[in-house]
């Protein structure tokens, strides 16, 4: 027997130092595997027909591990669309197994940096990513047109690199960047955004002085709804247009925890810091007011998004929610990138996963 577990021994130490003196070659199978695996694989296609609401970013402009610029990707029946797009947003979408390429249209609540400053690389990689011939949709409201154009001016060198080293079968000059949809709100504050093949999406108008214009988005697909409420204090619209959703997608900023910021950069004599931290309480929503938002409207469930300040321990979760969950009662989740929620069309399901 001593001989036997000898002889186990022995070959568990070789095959360790095989696996280490060839692990190089190991992982490059490995990764040949997973990339073969990845790109013949569909993940739109894979869902099931419904509505799906992803976080492609969870964060805000303060720099978080887990969280990227602004960024909501909807997914209706087999059509995909992106509402904002913050820095690092199309790169979780590329984690999260969605082709860039298959974008159909952007979706712009307002022209906030963190909102737009990943436009450029989603409009570039929409372009390569399956050879698109026609520039890319981009909604919002009046304003949106420089804002597109500016991106288009800026990355227009760009094209010529990328058509002159790809060729144009890969890089067709006619589906460079993108193209300015402008929507205007009518008195009431509200605009049918799109209305075809049983997609309806609506902008309605919310409240982020001194931003002007700032809007949500209300997106009903066979019989599931979600509504994004983008970047806003606590408002009355919000709470309308949300009224039985199956899922609103709302901001949350912590008065409590960007005080302690503030008040850590007025020790340390960085006065711009803790006045940008006092400034941004007023045109923004707590965790608690998003609760009583969900409450009121009677939602399925609540996905608190754009996340300040970031959260770099789980611990901070429990302050930053404060009394919520006592609020709302329904399924709460404080987002993080590569968030998934599916929506089944013809049932009531309303189901929570991550893609990364």
């Amino acid at each position: 027997m001593k001989r036997i577990l000898l002889g186990l021994l022995f070959l568990a130490v070789a095959a360790g130092a095989a696996a280490y003196v060839f692990r190089g070659e190991i992982a490059l199978a490995l990764m040949q595997r997973v990339l073969e695996r990845n790109m013949a694989t569909d993940a739109v296609a894979a869902l099931p027909d419904g509505l799906h609401v992803g976080l492609c970013g969870a964060g805000a402009p303060m720099p978080a591990a887990d969280r990227s610029g602004p960024c909501v990707v909807v997914i209706a029946g087999k059509r995909m669309f992106v509402v904002d797009a913050g820095t690092g947003g199309v790169r979780t979408l590329a984690r999260m197994g969605l082709q860039s390429g298959s974008v159909e249209r952007v979706l712009l609540t307002h022209f906030h940096s963190d909102h737009i400053d990943g436009l450029g690389e989603m409009m570039l990689q929409r372009w390569v990513g399956a050879a698109n011939e026609s520039p890319l949709p981009v909604h919002g409201p009046a304003g949106v047109d420089a804002v597109v154009n500016g991106f288009n001016a800026a990355y227009a060198a760009d094209k010529g690199y990328r058509t002159a080293h790809h060729g144009e079968a890969i890089a067709p000059p006619a589906g460079f960047g993108g193209i300015a949809q402008p929507f205007e709100l009518d008195a009431a504050g509200n605009a049918i955004v799109l209305d075809e093949g049983g997609l309806t999406i609506e902008a309605f108008k919310v409240e982020h002085a001194p931003v002007e214009p700032a809007v949500g988005y209300r997106i009903t697909y066979r019989g599931r709804t979600a509504v994004i409420s983008g970047d806003t204090k606590k408002s009355a619209a919000v709470q309308q247009r949300s009224a039985g959703v199956d899922l609103l997608v709302h901001e949350a900023l912590s008065p409590k925890l960007v005080g302690l910021i503030g008040d850590a950069a007025g020790k340390s004599g960085r006065k711009n810091i803790a006045k940008i931290m006092h400034d941004i309480l007023d045109y923004h929503t707590t965790p608690e007011e998003a609760a009583e938002v969900a409450a009121g409207a009677k939602v399925k469930a609540l996905l608190l998004y754009h996340i300040v300040p970031p959260l770099p321990l789980s611990a901070l979760e429990g302050p930053f929610l404060g009394k919520s969950r006592e609020i709302f009662k329904g399924p709460l989740h404080v987002g993080r990138d590569g968030d998934f929620v599916t929506m089944p069309a013809g049932t009531t399901e309303v189901l929570f996963s991550n893609r990364l």
